[in-house]
């Protein structure tokens, strides 16, 4: 299946900011901003408990996947379907050193570091919050830029490749 893309006329999308409820604030805040090092861009503290911080993680994009490619990557990276509909990605320069960092930090691995079909190293973790994510190093790659395309060789299993 292919889809056409369109530029948008006016483009109106600036920023994407993805915003998670979490129960124990503080070691969600110690484990994204301290163990994984993402940069804090604000906090605000409205008192009563109420406080946000927005943490800056590179460029953003968002994924749409379906759930038998959602089924398809878990089977790939975790063996079995495990991720919520919603999963957040980080890109690293070194996925295993990243991931024994973050658990370290306190996350739970669900699953070692695998490399995938479509040339990146992949790690699964469920971290504080209800999030459960993958640490990501692109292999032989200096750039994660560029759409994925689905060839007709590769509609059989179900596998996109990156396109440069």
């Amino acid at each position: 299946m292919s889809s056409t893309h369109q530029e948008p006329t006016t483009p109106s999308v600036v920023q994407l900011r993805l915003v998670i409820e979490v129960d124990d604030f503080d070691t969600a805040v110690a484990f994204y901003r301290d163990q994984l090092g993402l940069a804090e861009e604000f906090f605000v503290d409205s008192g009563d408990d109420a406080r946000v911080i927005a943490l800056q993680a590179g460029r953003a994009t968002l994924e749409l996947i379906t759930p038998a490619q959602r089924r398809l990557i878990d089977n790939l990276e975790v063996g079995h379907a495990v991720s919520p509909p919603i999963r957040v990605a980080f890109e690293v320069t070194d996925v295993d050193d990243a991931a024994a960092n973050a658990v370290a930090g306190g996350a739970e691995e669900v699953a070692d570091a695998v490399e995938t079909p479509w040339g990146s190293r992949n790690a699964r973790l469920n971290g504080p919050g209800p999030i459960h994510f993958t640490l990501f190093e692109e292999l032989g790659q200096t750039s994660t830029e560029g759409p994925v395309a689905t060839t007709d060789d590769d509609a059989d299993s179900g596998l996109g490749t990156r396109v440069t």
